[in-house]
C-alpha cells in the first residue's frame, strides 16, 4: 500500500517593498536604504518583519502602523542605549508612511526640540531625522511618489499606483542579500541573522553581536571578520591559514587584527577574485 503524502506549502514571505533606492553609502546617520510600497500595505506582515528587525513589540508595532507615533526603547541597566523608533503618518493624505529610527544622540536632540517648540515628539523626530539624510533624497521627499517617472517604472509596480508608505532602513534583514566573500574565493549571499548564522554554524545571538558591533569571530579554526563601514556591516572569512598569518602580522607588526586581515585578503590572490567580483556585480 502506498502512502499519499500530504503537499505541504510553504509560507512566503511578504512582500513588503517593490521599490529600493540605496543611500547606505552617505554619511551617518543618514546613511539609509530607502524601501517603498505602492502596493495595498499588509499590515500583518508588515508590522511582523519591522518588529522583528527593530527589537520592537508586535503589538505595540501594528498600533504604531495604525496610528502613528514613537516607540522609545525601555533602559537597560538605567540606562538609555537606543533612541527610538517612529512611524510618521500625514492624516491629510498628502504623503505617504513614513517609518525610520533614530541613535541615541538623535533621540536627545529630538527631546531638546520637542521642549523648545512645545512639538510633538513624532514631529521633532521627523525634523531630525531629515536633516541627516542625502541632499538628493531630502529633494525627493518633497515630491510626489519620490519623483519617480511612472512611465519608466516596472508596470507590476506602476500599477499599484501612489506610494503607500517608506520604510528607511538599516538594519541587517531577509529582505536585504548581503555578500560574504569565502575562504574559496566563493561570494554566497544570506539575507537576515538566521540565514546567516546557518551559514557559518554559529548561534543566531553571535552572528547578532558581530554584524552590530563588528570584530572577529573565531570559526572552526577560521575567522569571521566584520567591518562597520557607514553602519553597515561588511563581511569575509578566512581561512585557518591566513588567519595565522595575519596573527603573526599582529605580533611582528603590531597591526589591529582587522588591519592584518585585510593586508592577507589583498595579498591573497583567491579572495582578490571575489572582490572582483564583487565590484563588477555591484555586490555590497
Amino acid at each position: 500500500m502506498f502512502k499519499i503524502k500530504k503537499k505541504i506549502e510553504k509560507l512566503k514571505a511578504p512582500v513588503l517593498y517593490n521599490i529600493i533606492e540605496d543611500y547606505s553609502e552617505f554619511d551617518a546617520p543618514g546613511n539609509v536604504t530607502v524601501c517603498a510600497m505602492t502596493e495595498k500595505e499588509d499590515l500583518p506582515g508588515h508590522a511582523k518583519v519591522l518588529g522583528e528587525s527593530y527589537d520592537v513589540p508586535l503589538e505595540r508595532m501594528s498600533t504604531l502602523l495604525t496610528g502613528g507615533g514613537v516607540y522609545v526603547y525601555p533602559q537597560v541597566g538605567g540606562l538609555l542605549t537606543r533612541g527610538l523608533f517612529a512611524c510618521s503618518i500625514d492624516s491629510t493624505g498628502g504623503s505617504p508612511k513614513q517609518t525610520f529610527v533614530l541613535d541615541l544622540m538623535q533621540f536627545a536632540e529630538a527631546e531638546q526640540l520637542a521642549m523648545a517648540r512645545s512639538l510633538p515628539l513624532i514631529e521633532a523626530a521627523m525634523e531630525v531625522f531629515r536633516r541627516t539624510l542625502p541632499e538628493e533624497l531630502k529633494t525627493k521627499l518633497h515630491q510626489k511618489n519620490l519623483g519617480l517617472d511612472y512611465r519608466t517604472l516596472d508596470r507590476a509596480v506602476a500599477k499599484g499606483g501612489d506610494i503607500k508608505y517608506i520604510d528607511f532602513r538599516k538594519d541587517w534583514s531577509p529582505h536585504f542579500k548581503r555578500l560574504c566573500i569565502m575562504p574559496d574565493s566563493r561570494l554566497i549571499e544570506t539575507g537576515g541573522l538566521h540565514e546567516f548564522a546557518q551559514l557559518h554554524g554559529i548561534t543566531t545571538s553571535q552572528a547578532k553581536t558581530l554584524v552590530e558591533q563588528g570584530g572577529t569571530l573565531e570559526v572552526d579554526g577560521e575567522v569571521l571578520a566584520c567591518q562597520i563601514v557607514n553602519g553597515q556591516p561588511a563581511v569575509a572569512r578566512f581561512s585557518a591559514k591566513n588567519y595565522t598569518k595575519a596573527k603573526e602580522l599582529v605580533a611582528t607588526k603590531g597591526l589591529h587584527i582587522m588591519d592584518a586581515l585585510s593586508e592577507v585578503g589583498y595579498n591573497d590572490p583567491v579572495m582578490m577574485r571575489a572582490l572582483a567580483r564583487k565590484e563588477l556585480t555591484g555586490g555590497r
